[in-house]
């Protein structure tokens, strides 16, 4: 019997696999954020359909869409917005930016200066802004999708440790396969194609509801709560990490766990579970020492390095 969180992924994967072509595990991990409202890093080279995928799942969810360009020269007021002053009423009015939307997307994140950067971290965390000592709510199902160039390009900025520590999932995309490229040119080639309409929301509240209903129900084991403890454990004493899993990072591996096993029919969590999210929920947050980065150690690889040092329970 389908359950109420497999009937979602599925509704989510039609409404987006129409438009975007080839990406059904992208899709996969993007529900697995929106279930949990985790935030989410997108990260691959220009041109793979990044911005595409994150306006389609918008309108798919039904919710306000915004979107926001990362530049060198952009301002934590062009994100947040600023008052201005009303004459007819006498007084500072705020005027909402662009951040004040169910999903915000801030393409090539890395762009942005660090100071910028920094003003999405009370967003990202509390859902809240604070501007001149005022406290402004998000809506509730605020999510910001962001995308990011591989840090070797042109003009990019590192994240901030703070920041990527909130993005609950980073999703590597890559170029896709040559029947799904063959596919998207059939589909886009055409220059007489019109573009197409915003997608059809297919997803409710209730839905959603029901579907954090199902993922309650998952048991984790004892045991299996000191398996991700004992990898967090592994990763903060681990020679070729400086900074470790935090907290927020153990609780993302948990939550990513047993949407994984619910999305399986599975009322309980596995230790296969926890293997196949934490390179999507750890990666990033991962800060490698200098002599990792001097033997060429990528983060990839020292996860698989601590599942690998990690007993599994039985």
């Amino acid at each position: 019997m389908t359950t109420a969180l497999q009937d979602l992924e599925q509704r989510i994967q039609h409404a987006l696999g129409g438009r975007v072509i080839g990406l059904r595990p992208v899709i996969r991990a993007l529900t697995m954020a929106i279930v949990a409202r985790g935030h989410v890093l997108l990260q691959g080279p220009p041109g793979l359909g990044k911005t595409l995928l994150s306006k389609t799942l918008a309108g798919a969810l039904g919710g306000t869409f915004n979107r926001v360009q990362g530049t060198a020269d952009l301002m934590p007021s062009d994100i947040i917005g600023v008052h201005v002053f009303d004459a007819a009423k006498r007084d500072f009015e705020f005027r909402p930016g662009p951040l004040f939307a169910d999903i915000l997307l801030v393409d090539e994140v890395n762009r942005a200066s660090p100071k910028t950067q920094s003003a999405l971290l009370e967003a990202m965390e509390e859902r809240q802004v604070s501007v001149e000592r005022r406290t402004y709510a998000l809506p509730p199902q605020f999510l910001v999708i962001a995308t990011q160039n591989p840090g070797d390009f042109e003009g990019t900025y590192p994240l901030p440790e703070s920041q990527l520590d909130r993005f609950m999932l980073r999703i590597e995309m890559s170029y896709p396969g040559r029947g799904d490229e063959q596919a998207i040119l059939e589909h886009y080639a055409a220059l007489s194609v019109p573009p197409p309409p915003p997608a059809t929301p297919v997803v409710s509240q209730e839905a959603l509801d029901a579907a954090r209903a199902c993922v309650d129900a998952v048991h984790l084991a004892p045991e299996l709560n000191g398996y991700i403890l004992d990898l967090a454990q592994a990763s903060r004493q681990h020679a070729h990490v400086s900074l470790g899993l935090s907290t927020r990072g153990v609780l993302a591996v948990v939550r990513a766990a047993r949407i994984c096993a619910a999305l399986r029919g599975g009322d309980f969590a596995a230790p296969d579970d926890v293997k196949d999210v934490l390179p999507m929920v750890i990666s990033h947050r991962l800060v490698l020492a200098p002599e990792a980065m001097l033997e060429g150690v990528t983060a990839t690889q020292l996860v698989q390095r601590l599942l690998d040092q990690v007993p599994v329970p039985r």
